[in-house]
């Protein structure tokens, strides 16, 4: 008998993206509103995407199978 399909977390294919090289990348909290009060620099830290710590990596490629 066949193994099943495993489902991709439709929360976590919402918040966290794979590379080609199966890293697991995500974009950091704070960049949504009230950017007024933050700095530029801090504005442009939490621009672009950051790789998930390594301790989370084996949760995340179960959330995420393909």
């Amino acid at each position: 008998m066949a193994g099943r399909k495993m489902k991709t977390h439709s929360g976590a294919s919402k918040r966290f993206k794979k590379t080609g090289s199966n890293r697991v990348m995500f974009k950091p909290a704070g960049r949504r509103h009230l950017l007024t009060s933050k700095s530029r620099n801090r504005k442009r830290r939490l621009s672009g995407y950051r790789e998930v710590a390594p301790g989370q990596q084996q949760m995340m490629s179960r959330l995420l199978p393909n």
